[in-house]
């Protein structure tokens, strides 16, 4: 069976650590080549909240869309995702499928139009793989990110040790 490269986008403002640690955790039991961009902080955008952390995941995977997308939603609710009808709310995880190999389908929001929206998500993608193509647009993260307006969106990169802040937040 062939595999697709997926990335997915990482975000939490509730017991940061903790919950993103337990991620990559689930993550790396149930996917292989897991690389992760650095972290980045960010005002919560659209709420009164505390700020995010944010980071993109690159891995390959064998399952289908709906499977992995399943799948993702499964992670997010053992480290107590509830989703609301409420859009801007804090979250303990928030997990989003940025790119799914080549595809592009708007009925399920892939790539996600949040690539080009926020630097949170643009800004780690483009360091985790600066050559990568949008599937749509045809243009590069690199080409993508330099023309980003980033001072609307301040990022802060976090010295983070993975799995080092276990339990500690």
């Amino acid at each position: 069976m062939a595999t697709t490269i997926v990335y997915i986008g990482v975000g939490s403002n509730i017991d940061k650590h903790k919950n993103i640690d337990g991620c990559l955790t689930d993550l790396s039991s149930h996917f292989k080549k897991i690389e992760i961009s650095p972290i980045y902080q960010s005002k919560a955008i659209g709420m009164d909240a505390e700020d995010f952390y944010n980071l993109v995941i690159k891995f390959e995977t064998n399952s289908t869309l709906e499977r992995l997308k399943s799948k993702l939603r499964e992670i997010e609710k053992r480290f107590g995702r509830e989703r609301t009808h409420i859009q801007n709310n804090s979250r303990t995880l928030d997990i989003d499928l940025l790119l799914f190999g080549s595809l592009v389908s708007k009925k399920n929001n892939i790539p996600r139009d949040d690539i080009t929206r926020y630097s949170f998500v643009l800004k780690p993608l483009y360091d985790l793989e600066p050559n990568l193509v949008h599937p749509a647009s045809g243009v590069k993260m690199s080409t993508l990110w330099q023309k980003f307006d980033e001072s609307k969106q301040p990022l802060f990169r976090v010295r983070y040790n993975f799995y080092s802040h276990r339990g500690n937040e």
